[in-house]
């Protein structure tokens, strides 16, 4: 803005009534006053000082430069104090966006205590297994458990997520514990949300050989929330999270099964805090992300003891 320096000599002069005491206020030279002053005059095409050997006195357009450049000046300076705020102090909307089931657990209960904490500061969590753009939905950070996070975004682990697989005590009292992966075959296992694929399981053995087990039920549901009611209530095996099935093996609501076994997902295994660069030093970004390692680090909330 090479605009800004002359506008705001010109009005220095104004207030003050003297190049030479505009110029010690703002800490050059006369000349580079007088340089800058005419310049506006060249560009404009009138004078904008009526100038005597004792004083400055503006002309009448020079009177309404004053006006306009006045406001002008306190725009900017209105805007230079917002963008300066915002990378100090957490204020303004803070989009977040985080997968259904992983947002609803652990990232909509953080929001009360955000709003709670810096009053400036508003936070809408959007929900949704689909993939988000973050510049197009202007997503401020996005929660994202994923093999390969996005090359043009900063992408910082925050935890490790591992899966099982998961049946509750009474599915197992009436239809037995499978002893090996091939037995799951005969079992009624939900297979959503179809990482492992079409009808597969891939398990991976502790000496890392991979086994690709073919598996069934005769229902089945897109939601794993219902998948988690139709395990407790005996219906069946899945695979699940640690971040969803952590609380229920602890209570023994669900057993794992096989647990010699790792199931292999196409999400990966760490969960990602991704922000693009423009975030990085802003103020409610920074906040929400000593929120998350404090919820998430060392140890995740899944896997602490009670």
């Amino acid at each position: 803005m090479a605009w800004l320096s002359s506008w705001t000599s010109f009005v220095r002069v104004v207030e003050i009534g003297s190049m030479a005491a505009a110029a010690r206020r703002l800490d050059c030279t006369r000349a580079q006053i007088s340089k800058q002053v005419g310049e506006l005059e060249k560009a404009f095409g009138v004078r904008l000082f009526e100038r005597t050997t004792r004083k400055l006195r503006l002309t009448p357009s020079g009177e309404i430069f004053y006006q306009h450049a006045l406001r002008a000046l306190a725009v900017v300076d209105g805007a230079d104090l917002a963008v300066r705020i915002s990378t100090e102090v957490p204020c303004g909307v803070l989009r977040i966006s985080a997968s259904l089931t992983f947002g609803r657990l652990y990232i909509a209960p953080l929001l009360p205590r955000l709003a709670e904490r810096y009053p400036q500061l508003e936070c809408e969590l959007l929900l949704s297994d689909d993939l988000v753009d973050l510049i197009d939905d202007r997503i401020d950070l996005a929660l994202r458990l994923t093999k390969t996070p996005p090359e043009d975004a900063v992408a910082r682990p925050l935890t490790l997520v591992k899966r099982l697989i998961c049946a509750a005590p009474a599915y197992l009292d009436t239809h037995g514990r499978p002893a090996t992966p091939a037995e799951l075959s005969s079992h009624q296992c939900f297979d959503f949300p179809h990482p492992y694929g079409n009808g597969r399981w891939r398990l991976l053995d502790r000496q890392g050989e991979e086994t690709a087990v073919p598996v069934s039920s005769r229902f089945r549901i897109n939601n794993v929330d219902c998948i988690l009611d139709a395990l407790f209530a005996g219906h069946g095996m899945a695979i699940l999270p640690t971040y969803l099935c952590g609380s229920y093996l602890a209570d023994g609501r669900l057993h794992a099964v096989l647990d010699d076994y790792e199931p292999l997902s196409s999400f990966g295994r760490h969960v990602y805090a991704c922000y693009t660069p423009s975030r990085v030093r802003l103020a409610k970004v920074r906040v929400v992300l000593d929120e998350l390692e404090a919820l998430f680090l060392p140890v995740p909330p899944w896997e602490r003891p009670d």
